[in-house]
């Protein structure tokens, strides 16, 4: 029961989002509803840190991955491009000034 109750509040809730006060908050009303004890609140506020934690990383580097392709997909200039292009210019206006 107390695992079925932690899966749907992780899937429920978006572990992504919850935020530490949240958790705590939800834990002491698991807590005072006689769902879990005390040690069972620390352990569910643990695992849901961690599986909070975790899912952040991971959306982050999913939102990034996406990102760079959409970038890659318009074909824009990178900041190496730019560089090369600006000690380009440089180098022609010392040419040009000689």
């Amino acid at each position: 029961m107390k695992d079925l109750l932690k899966n749907v509040v992780y899937t429920g809730i978006g572990a992504a989002f919850l935020t530490r006060d949240k958790i705590e908050e939800l834990k002491g009303d698991l807590i005072e509803k006689g769902k879990l004890t005390r040690e069972e609140g620390k352990q569910f506020v643990d695992d849901l840190m961690k599986k909070s934690e975790k899912a952040k990383d991971e959306l982050e580097l999913w939102i990034n991955k996406r990102v760079e392709e959409r970038i890659q997909q318009l074909d824009l200039a990178t900041k190496d491009d730019i560089a090369d292009l600006q000690r380009k210019i440089e180098e022609l206006q010392v040419a040009i000034n000689k």
